[in-house]
């Protein structure tokens, strides 16, 4: 996943400046079926009792992997192709933390569940 320049920044200014920057309490996984980037913000999925997760993450080294299951409800309505996930600070609106193109898009239609098995949402910092 890539960081976006909002966390960037913060980052940096943690790091070099002495700015305190307070991580979230709990971060937010969400679906879009157009992708960010880091200067979009992409096409976040609605409708159909979608809602973002909230998701816990283990850190080891330089990687941080999702410790439990991230499991979205069934949809009461088609989502779309969905292609990118993203981390963001909050359950609507927030700020976008880090985001990523799935390996493989998977179209979601009514009745379907979208599930992302515990260790398979990596953020990696080189």
């Amino acid at each position: 996943m890539a960081f976006t320049d909002y966390l960037e920044t913060k980052l940096l200014a943690h790091t070099f400046s002495a700015t305190a920057y307070t991580s979230p309490a709990t971060v937010y996984v969400a679906l879009y079926t157009v992708a960010p980037t880091d200067s979009t913000t992409g096409t976040e999925v609605t409708g159909g009792d979608y809602v973002r997760k909230a998701a816990a993450f283990t850190t080891t080294g330089n990687e941080a992997t999702n410790s439990a299951a991230i499991e979205y409800p069934t949809a009461t309505a088609d989502y779309g192709t969905v292609v990118a996930v993203a981390v963001l600070d909050a359950s609507t609106g927030g700020n976008m933390l880090a985001f990523a193109s799935l390996a493989v898009s998977k179209t979601i239609s009514t009745g379907d569940v979208l599930r992302i098995p515990a260790g398979d949402l990596d953020i990696t910092l080189d």
